[in-house]
């Protein structure tokens, strides 16, 4: 068992790659870190959601005064999260002294004064959910997304609906008819209502329309009409500005550009993306520092950058700010809020000042003592694969206490994200961290689907997935092992829900790996077809094919109906109250595994759903999935793992 007690300050001990003990323990990652979202200006403030793994991931609204510091504005245990489309976001709006919000224990929309301590329940009990909250000043309603599962015979009905912020008065309609909503905004002036809207099969990456109604004098949209989508062409966060006019991102020339309605010229045209995929409600890239100022964030080559607009001249200017992620942009006259995160801190929230051009930082995720030199650094990578180039981060191991024997390959983890439609980021993942300061080297790809690139890149994966995405991330280890900088029988591949199938295709149509890990991932994609949430309930239609016209490719690309080709040990980890990929796929999994005497763990959560937000449990994760690949390798652990049990694992030595 590798220590440091005999390693002197200045000479690292010598140490096999895997068993370095690292500073960045799994208690670190979880005692006193948060995970931050949803960060908003209103009336000169800052609040934003913290996730808090110590309190076994509750959701926690924070506000932040210059004058009066921070303040968590709710008491345990209550907990702010909407689950509309399961994922969530747009969940609370502070607006003239009072807080609304969705509470995550019944999904009802509830009032607080700012000032208060007992909410009050605007919308009445049932099978509703809530999201992007917005307020019709000229009216004093909230105007808000709303979907409704009280029919059990069909799927869950999207609407726009108008609520009494007082409670007096039941909810009323004003937009339904799509299968699905967002954004609704209404105007400086109150006579317009923006929005967006799209329909199975499309997500709101491949198509959305932008809505545009005027207001009646009793509330109700009249000459509802489309002014910009449809057709292949995504529309981002529609947004009016101070003066009245409308903006938006859109797609249409590959690059998710930022335009005004009513022209087709892009405000700032460049090869980039100002835009990520709509998982959530609420997302926002950009904001309004002044009647004529856009204050922005957009991504080129995987690096996030921040930048503002001048309207009148046209002018961009590039801000310097260390972070390369950044998220959740909101602006009032003057400031700017947002989550940053940069390559050795936790994510923060940050506060522009237009008048000097100075951030402030006002929250961190956690606070971390260890020096930079403890932490890998993002190397950005591209490798061919066929015809395509690809993309993706290199961290090396890194630990100042530990060297590894001469001549000794690391072994590598193969990171694929979940999505498909997402991407990763070069900013510090402790969870990456983790591994690489154990003294393994991590690849996190890109891979064809991927946001970040354009639309073309993004396309790639239509009809595709469990084809180029599996191809891309064995082509990246084989790049990593022709560089030298991979053991080439220690390839490892991990990944959570869509990264998951990617992870088990991997497995079983390819011999690139040695083993892997899939965090409530998918292994049937036929039972998937059949049994997920309405979000995503056609998303398949554009990866694979329309189900049930396409079954037999459905079968073909579902690693559970060619188990007999997965040679290699495989963990599994599992929320048992997983709606999205329910636990039925990893059991179906591992009983196949345990049937043909492969190695297998199945590690599950009982009270986790689609991804692990207690500490426990996070905690559990990564110790167990070392702990397999210690045993499977024969490698010593730095400290004891949990104790996992493996089935047929006849232990080495």
């Amino acid at each position: 068992m590798a220590t440091t007690d005999s390693a002197s300050e200045n000479t690292p001990e010598q140490a096999p790659y895997g068993s370095w003990l690292s500073q960045i323990s799994s208690d670190l990652l979880t005692a006193g870190n948060v995970r931050l979202s949803e960060a908003r200006l209103f009336d000169g403030r800052a609040y934003w959601l913290e996730s808090r793994p110590a309190e076994k991931g509750r959701s926690v609204l924070v506000a932040f005064d210059p004058d009066s510091g921070r303040r968590d504005l709710l008491p345990a245990p209550l907990s702010v999260r909407s689950k509309a489309h399961e994922y969530g976001g747009g969940s609370y709006l502070v607006a003239d002294g009072w807080i609304y919000f969705v509470l995550a224990a019944d999904q009802r929309i509830y009032r607080m004064p700012l000032d208060g301590e007992v909410p009050e329940p605007l919308t009445p009990e049932g099978p509703f959910r809530y999201a992007d909250l917005t307020l019709d000043k000229a009216r004093q309603r909230l105007i808000c997304v709303q979907e409704d599962e009280s029919q059990s015979d069909r799927e869950a009905i999207a609407r726009i609906v108008a609520i009494d912020p007082a409670g007096n008065a039941p909810s009323e309609v004003i937009a339904e008819g799509a299968d699905f909503y967002s954004n609704p905004a209404v105007s400086p002036d109150g006579n317009q209502l923006s929005f967006l809207q799209w329909h199975h099969p499309d997500m709101p990456w491949d198509t959305t329309e932008l809505m545009l109604a005027d207001i009646d004098a009793d509330g109700k949209n009249t000459n509802v009409r489309k002014v910009a989508g449809g057709s292949n062409e995504s529309i981002f966060q529609p947004q009016w500005s101070p003066k009245g006019a409308l903006f938006y991102v859109s797609d249409r020339n590959n690059w998710w550009n930022l335009y005004r309605l009513g022209s087709d010229t892009p405000i700032w045209e460049k090869p980039a993306e100002f835009a990520t995929p709509q998982w959530v409600f609420g997302m926002s890239t950009y904001g309004f520092i002044s009647e004529h100022d856009i204050f922005c964030t957009f991504t080129q080559n995987g690096l996030w950058q921040l930048a503002t607009i001048n309207l009148n001249s046209g002018a961009s200017k590039l801000l310097p700010h260390p972070g390369c992620d950044f998220e959740s942009i909101s602006c009032t006259e003057g400031k700017a809020l947002m989550i940053a995160g940069s390559a050795d801190s936790l994510p923060e929230i940050a506060l522009f000042s237009a008048v000097d051009e100075q951030f402030q930082t006002i929250a961190q995720g956690g606070e971390l003592t260890l020096p930079k030199a403890t932490y890998s650094r993002a190397e950005p990578i591209s490798f061919q694969v066929a015809e395509r180039e690809v993309h993706g981060f290199y961290y090396p191991p890194t630990n100042p206490a530990f060297t590894a024997p001469d001549g000794e390959l690391p072994p590598l983890i193969v990171f694929s994200h979940g999505g498909p439609t997402g991407a990763t980021s070069a900013a510090l993942n402790l969870k990456i961290q983790y591994w690489t300061s154990c003294g393994i080297a991590i690849l996190d790809v890109n891979y064809s689907g991927s946001t970040g690139y354009g639309r073309e890149y993004r396309d790639r994966l239509k009809d595709s997935w469990g084809v180029v995405d599996v191809e891309d991330v064995c082509a990246g280890a084989e790049y990593l092992v022709r560089k030298g900088l991979a053991d080439p029988q220690r390839l490892l591949i991990k990944g959570g829900s869509a990264g998951g199938y990617t992870v088990l295709a991997a497995l079983a149509f390819h011999d690139t790996f040695s083993a892997g890990a899939s965090h409530y991932g998918i292994g049937d994609l036929t039972t998937l077809a059949q049994d997920t949430h309405k979000f995503e309930s056609r998303y398949l239609d554009k990866l694979v094919g329309p189900w049930p016209e396409a079954e037999s490719l459905y079968r073909e690309r579902s690693p559970i109906e060619h188990i007999e080709k997965l040679n290699c040990p495989v963990i599994f980890f599992q929320g048992m109250e997983d709606k999205v990929v329910p636990p039925n796929q990893a059991e179906a999994m591992v009983n196949a595994l345990k049937a043909r005497g492969l190695p297998v763990a199945y590690i599950t959560f009982a009270e986790e759903g689609h991804g692990f937000r207690s500490a426990d449990s996070i905690k559990m994760a990564l110790e167990g999935e070392l702990e397999f690949y210690s045993r499977i390798f024969d490698f010593p652990l730095p400290v004891p793992g949990p104790g996992i049990n493996i089935h047929n694992l006849k232990e080495n030595g």
